[in-house]
C-alpha cells in the first residue's frame, strides 16, 4: 500500500508539466481568437472610448506576459476569473454546468457499455456469423448517425409521435424543483434527499441525451470488445484452459473476458474524455445546461476567461481518468504492477 501512494504522487507530480503546458497554450490560443471581449461586453452602440475603457479595466491592454503572469497568478488562489457572457465567475459556472454534462456523459457509458460489450463478446464468439455482421450492422449505424441527428429523430418519434417522453427542455421539467446541490448530479441528490418523484422526472428527461450518445459511443467499444476478445480466444492460456476440460463459460469470462477488459477500459477512458467535451450538439438538440455549450458559447463571445477555466478543467479531469485507468488496470490483473506503469 504505502508502494501504492508513492506511485500515484509520482503519477501526479508527472502530470503538472501536462497541466502547466495546457495553461500557457490555451492562453495563447485564446489570445489568437477573432473578435474582442471588450467589444462584446461593451455592446453594439459603444463607442471606442468606452471600448477602450472596458478593455483597459479587463486588463487586455497590458503586454501578454503581464496577462499571463496575472492569469497564473490568480489561478494559485483559485481564482477562474469572471465570465463575460454570464458576469458570474467562471469557477461557478463551471461548477454549475459540469455536473449536468457529467451526468448525461456517465449515464450515457453505462447504457453504451452495457450493449456494446455483451454484443462484442457475441461477435467474437460467433465469428463470420448473422451475429457478427449485427455487431457490426449496429456499431456502422452509431458510428456513422450524426448525434444531433440521432437526437432529433429519438425527439420526434418518442416525444411528438408516442408522448411517452418529456419536453426536450433542460435537466427538469418545471414541475418538479431541484433537489439540494450536493453532488450537483440530479439522480443521487435526489436519491439523497429522499425524493423520488424528482429522481424520476431527471431520469425521464435523461433518457433521451443519454441514449443519443450512447448509440454513438458504442461503436469504438463495441470494436475494441470484438477484436480484444478474438485474440484473448486465440491465445495459448485460453487453448490450455479448454485442453484441461473446464467449461466454456468459465474459459469465456474467467480468462478470456478479464484479458480482454483492458484495452476495453482503455477505450472507455478515451472515449468519456472524448464524449464530455464533444456532445455540444446532444446539449444543443435537448437544451441541456452542460460545459460543452458553455464552451462554444465562450468562444462564439471570445470570453477568454471562461475559454481557459473549460480547457483547464477538461485538462484536471483527463489527467485523473489516466490515474483511474491505471489504478483500474492492477484490479483488473494483479499481474501488471502499479509501480511499473
Amino acid at each position: 500500500m504505502p508502494g501504492r501512494l508513492k506511485s500515484t504522487g509520482l503519477r501526479i507530480a508527472q502530470a503538472l508539466p501536462v497541466v502547466a503546458g495546457v495553461v500557457i497554450v490555451s492562453f495563447l490560443l485564446t489570445r489568437a481568437l477573432p473578435g474582442d471581449p471588450a467589444v462584446f461586453f461593451a455592446g453594439a452602440a459603444a463607442d471606442e472610448t468606452s471600448i477602450a475603457q472596458i478593455r483597459e479595466a479587463m486588463g487586455l491592454d497590458r503586454p501578454l506576459p503581464v496577462q499571463f503572469l496575472a492569469y497564473v497568478g490568480d489561478l494559485f488562489r483559485g481564482d477562474l476569473g469572471q465570465s463575460v457572457m454570464t458576469g458570474q465567475s467562471v469557477a461557478s459556472d463551471l461548477a454549475r454546468r459540469l455536473p449536468a454534462s457529467l451526468e448525461l456523459t456517465l449515464l450515457a457509458l453505462m447504457i453504451s457499455s452495457g450493449l456494446a460489450v455483451p454484443l462484442g463478446v457475441m461477435a467474437a464468439r460467433n465469428p463470420g456469423s448473422w451475429k457478427d455482421h449485427l455487431c457490426r450492422v449496429v456499431v456502422t449505424a452509431g458510428v456513422s448517425l450524426p448525434t444531433f441527428f440521432t437526437g432529433i429523430l429519438l425527439i420526434y418519434v418518442f416525444y411528438y409521435l408516442l408522448w411517452v417522453a418529456p419536453a426536450p427542455l433542460g435537466r427538469l421539467d418545471f414541475i418538479y424543483l431541484e433537489p439540494d446541490a450536493v453532488t450537483g448530479l440530479y439522480l443521487i441528490d435526489s436519491v439523497f434527499a429522499g425524493d423520488w418523484e424528482t429522481w424520476l422526472g431527471a431520469l425521464k428527461q435523461l433518457v433521451l441525451p443519454a441514449m443519443t450518445l450512447a448509440l454513438f459511443t458504442m461503436a469504438p467499444i463495441a470494436r475494441m470488445t470484438r477484436a480484444a476478445m478474438l485474440q484473448a480466444l486465440s491465445s495459448d492460456y485460453v487453448r490450455t484452459a479448454r485442453a484441461a476440460g473446464l467449461t466454456d463459460r468459465k474459459v469465456m469470462f474467467t480468462y478470456a473476458l478479464r484479458n480482454a477488459l483492458l484495452p476495453v477500459v482503455t477505450t472507455l477512458g478515451m472515449v468519456f474524455s472524448f464524449t464530455l467535451g464533444a456532445n455540444v450538439l446532444v446539449e444543443k438538440v435537448f437544451a441541456w445546461p452542460g460545459i460543452g455549450s458553455y464552451a462554444v458559447e465562450a468562444l462564439v463571445a471570445s470570453d477568454y476567461a471562461a475559454v481557459q477555466g473549460f480547457v483547464l478543467c477538461m485538462a484536471l479531469l483527463f489527467v485523473a481518468l489516466n490515474l483511474l485507468i491505471d489504478i483500474s488496470y492492477s484490479l483488473i490483473d494483479p499481474r501488471i504492477g502499479f509501480e511499473a506503469r
